[in-house]
């Protein structure tokens, strides 16, 4: 049997952008991305401390040690510059593996650098 699994979570993440006219996705600074052992193109869920928004998208690497979180496209109405987002993402595993996988865990600073846990 295949359950889903939290995998890895960037935890209290600042908004440091919102671009409108985009495709659509987030994009993260990418040294988040490999502390978090998140890929290019991994589905993630967004959410938002601030308001409460939540909405599901795909990563996109982002310029290395620049801080970056941006929503873009429609996901860009879901928050703000400033705004505090979780970003998490699951993978699926067999029962028995998942009772002992420990998560990717990444507490980033006040700007957007990777404290891992």
């Amino acid at each position: 049997m295949l359950i889903q699994v939290l995998k890895s979570k960037i935890h209290r993440a600042k908004i440091t952008q919102t671009e409108l006219d985009y495709v659509g996705s987030i994009t993260i600074d990418e040294n988040l991305l490999d502390a978090a052992n998140m890929i290019e193109g991994e589905k993630v869920l967004i959410v938002n401390n601030n308001n409460g928004e939540r909405l599901e998208t795909y990563a996109i690497a982002g310029e290395r040690g620049s801080g970056m979180i941006c929503l873009n496209g429609a996901a860009a109405r879901k928050a703000k510059n400033g705004d505090i987002v979780i970003i998490i993402s699951f993978a699926l595993m067999e029962f028995e593996e998942a009772k002992s996988f420990v998560p990717y865990l990444v507490f980033p600073d006040k700007n957007n650098k990777a404290i891992l846990d």
